[in-house]
């Protein structure tokens, strides 16, 4: 095969052939300092001489390349030459045949329409990392070669496979380590998450998780449900700055700390503090996220504290929306900030949203509009939690291969009427006076236990009750004073506040004590009671039954 009349259209050939041209002066202008052209020289120590790269065998160059070569002719692509290292990988391919039939590996890779652009560009084309039928892979570089070294579109296309096997193989070990951390980070996520959401007597809650793209490494976002106790539940989201198997960890540790903190029944912002300062010792370098909020059904309102989380959005039962803006303070782990607590209504009829940033911030777009579409989608998704979580998500445009991580908590608090609004009554009475109104909190209990038509084992026990958190109340507390019952479809709850914010606790009566046993009363024939101090000063002791089912 005569190459002499091909030239390779690569970039620098034409300048390389212009520079040959130039050297090829009269003898009389090399006089002056120019330099000879490359050929054969003759070295100086008498050494046979070394041949210039123009005078070596074309052929027998690229048969001992290690790379793979090929050359096609025409629109067909017809086989022109093939060096040994092509043949050794793919076999002998007949010169002549067209390459849609001889060369079927060039065909299978998509290289054909490759080559069609080559022809019509005259320009280099370049496919990388491309497995063929021999098990090995290659980046191929076609290259436009003109007749005669002329510079309109290539007659032919030089293939050039540069064998790539073992930074292919690298490459994939590498995404498959990265697969697995991410699926080992995704699973230690997704584990750290409530697995079970805990069910609030007068709320309706749904919670979803999406992890980011492939690309993208898990994060640290996470929600939780608390129930603290006389119809009061504690709601949480954060965001644990960062990403993998560090920020999930880091995470779980602060999960796990606010559902101690919530045992606590502490108000939102004395909870934040005490998780800024657990924050820091995690780690120094770790910040987070964090909005924690209480709803209590009697109050109507939703209090929260936000350390440098986005605000929490609420639809009232008029379809009016709200923004829970302020206060917030910085993020946890900053230290030295004194958070505080606000509240936003959020009664019967009314649906709240809380979120983290994947779901309304975009590299686009300013978050206050990512903040804005959310509220518009709220205003106008209707139905069950789960399916409002699920339209939010979606009008936010979040796929399986979004850039990061999305938690959705979805609470509302149902307007009930008819028959389920008589499973929900309330209940109250100021206790005023002296020790007459014990006997008067007992007379009232009785008779609006009577009117829930409870049986009575159950009346008896809450009477007692009753009794006994307001014999506590008058004895070390303060006024003012109010008894209130509260039952829902699943619970008999009964409170009593005072002004004293000294708690009670459970204490060992000795035979002789003449006092000491009313809590310890309570505390046996109740399912489960407690005590916090409430916002204006003073406490409340509270203590439920369960009611039995049917």
């Amino acid at each position: 095969m005569n190459f002499t009349r091909w030239s390779a259209r690569l970039p620098g050939t034409q300048r390389r052939a212009a520079a040959r041209t130039e050297t090829a002066v009269s003898t009389d202008r090399r006089g002056e300092g120019s330099v000879p052209a490359a050929r054969a020289e003759q070295r100086a120590d008498g050494a046979p001489p070394v041949p210039a790269v123009d005078e070596l065998p074309t052929r027998d160059v690229l048969d001992r390349v290690p790379a793979l070569v090929a050359l096609v002719h025409g629109p067909d692509h017809r086989i022109a030459y093939v060096n040994d290292a092509y043949a050794a990988a793919f076999g002998v391919r007949p010169p002549g045949a067209p390459a849609r039939e001889a060369l079927p590996e060039l065909a299978e890779l998509g290289l054909l329409p490759l080559l069609d652009q080559v022809l019509r560009s005259g320009k280099p084309r370049t496919l990388k990392s491309r497995k063929a039928v021999d098990g090995r892979s290659y980046t191929f570089t076609c290259t436009p070669v003109a007749e005669n070294g002329g510079d309109g579109a290539g007659d032919a296309v030089l293939v050039f496979a540069t064998d790539v096997t073992d930074h292919a193989e690298a490459a994939e070990r590498l995404r498959a380590s990265e697969r697995r951390q991410r699926e080992t980070a995704v699973t230690l996520q997704r584990s750290l998450l409530p697995q079970e959401l805990e069910e609030p007597d007068d709320l309706r809650i749904a919670a979803t998780y999406q992890p980011g793209g492939t690309e993208a490494a898990v994060g640290g976002d996470w929600y939780d449900v608390i129930t603290l106790g006389g119809g009061r539940t504690a709601l949480v989201i954060g965001d644990v700055m960062g990403r993998g198997v560090r920020a999930a960890a880091v995470m779980g540790q602060l999960r796990t700390a606010v559902r101690a903190y919530a045992r606590l029944d502490l108000p939102p912002h004395e909870v934040l503090q005490l998780l800024d300062g657990l924050a820091t010792e995690i780690d120094a370098n770790q910040i987070a996220t964090c909005v924690y909020a209480i709803h209590d059904p009697n109050e109507g309102r939703l209090v929260y504290a936000s350390a440098g989380h986005l605000p929490i959005l609420v639809r009232d039962e008029n379809g009016t929306m709200l923004r829970a803006d302020e206060p917030t303070g910085p993020p946890l782990g900053t230290g030295g900030w004194m958070h505080a607590s606000g509240s936003i209504p959020l009664g019967p009829g009314s649906t709240a949203v809380l979120y983290t940033d994947g779901l309304v911030e975009r590299r686009n777009e300013d978050l206050d509009e990512g903040i804005a579409s959310l509220e518009r989608a709220l205003s106008g998704a209707t139905g069950t939690p789960q399916v409002v979580c699920d339209r939010l998500v979606r009008s936010a445009g979040v796929t399986a291969d979004h850039d990061d991580d999305v938690a959705v908590l979805v609470l509302q608090h149902p307007a009930r009427t008819g028959p389920e609004g008589d499973l929900f009554r309330n209940a109250a009475l100021e206790l005023l006076g002296g020790v007459e109104a014990a006997p008067r909190a007992r007379a009232f209990a009785s008779g609006v236990l009577t009117s829930w038509r409870f049986p009575a084992d159950l009346h008896d026990l809450g009477v007692l009750a009753t009794s006994e958190l307001v014999a506590n109340s008058l004895q070390h507390g303060t006024p003012p004073m109010r008894l209130r019952l509260r039952r829902t479809d699943r619970r008999l709850i009964i409170e009593v506040t005072d002004g004293d914010d000294h708690l009670p606790r459970r204490r060992r009566a000795e035979p002789g004590d003449e006092s000491g046993r009313g809590i310890a009363i309570v505390a046996t024939i109740a399912s489960n009671w407690g005590s916090r101090r409430t916002p204006g000063g003073g406490k409340a002791v509270w203590c439920e039954f369960l009611l039995p089912k049917g």
